[in-house]
């Protein structure tokens, strides 16, 4: 029997409040069925990866499109979805206010908004982002289940790496009633107990090449969740393309792969 989103809702709640996890980033519905089939108890929407399976670049999807996208995952899976909404799909609290709602109708359990506007390409001030974050947070209130909400500071990759700025921006958030923070693009253990010790709220990390840490190392500096952003989609298909090198290159055919595993997960 399918989980409710009240049950749903309930289990990511209490994810927060327990030992800390990671949450992986599937592309489509046949990568959540095998990340849930791993073992994880979580899952979360990569927009970078979602963008490519349209043949698109990052920051180029409506919402309409990403809702249709959540509900494919989120249907595939039996635990609980949080989306990536980047910055709510337009400029206004109003815009972040709908894009929480929508993600939550197509079946998600949570859901993050970020600070950058990439049609401007401007980080919002942060009375801006916090008024955004505000009603995000209504939004989810409002909601007959529990519905985690995940503020983004995105200084770090828009070329303000200032741990300062994060902190500021992190603590705001936490004060707009944020269930969650996140600062994508620490990459030491100090920046990261530093982000951790000067908020309350759970704190998830991004793991990517950069951060030469282990999933130990992240914990014990405070983060509670993980995520992995796109990393497991440009695997994925890195690993197609050297597979399709050899290929067009050599005409080696050795590299390709077989179901294997995969088909106990995706059913008859």
């Amino acid at each position: 029997m399918a989980l409710s989103q009240q049950q749903k809702g309930a289990a990511f709640q209490a994810l927060h409040e327990g030992d800390p996890f990671v949450i992986p980033n599937p592309w489509d519905a046949g990568s959540a069925k095998v990340f849930a089939g791993l073992g994880f108890k979580a899952l979360a929407t990569t927009s970078s990866g979602f963008a490519f399976t349209l043949g698109r670049a990052d920051g180029t999807v409506t919402l309409e499109e990403i809702t249709a996208h959540v509900t494919s995952v989120a249907d595939a899976v039996e635990v609980p979805l949080s989306v990536d909404l980047e910055n709510g799909y337009g400029p206004t609290p109003e815009n972040a206010a709908e894009a929480i709602t929508g993600a939550a109708l197509a079946g998600a359990a949570g859901g993050s908004i970020e600070d950058y506007d990439r049609d401007e390409e401007r980080l919002y001030e942060v009375e801006e982002a916090a008024e955004r974050v505000s009603a995000a947070v209504e939004a989810a209130r409002a909601l007959e289940f529990p519905f985690i909400l995940t503020a983004r500071a995105e200084n770090h990759l828009r070329g303000r790496p200032e741990i300062e700025e994060t902190v500021t921006r992190l603590q705001a958030y936490e004060r707009a009633g944020a269930d969650v923070l996140y600062a994508p693009g620490l990459v030491t253990a100090e920046e990261i107990r530093t982000v951790c010790e000067a908020v309350s709220k759970p704190v998830n990390v991004l793991a990517f090449a950069r951060l030469n840490l282990s999933f130990e190392e992240i914990a014990a500096a405070g983060a509670q969740r993980v995520s992995v952003g796109g990393g497991l989609t440009w695997s994925a298909v890195n690993g197609a393309i050297e597979a399709a090198e050899r290929i067009i290159d050599d005409g080696d055919f050795s590299a390709l792969g077989t179901p294997g595993r995969v088909k106990e997960w995706l059913g008859p």
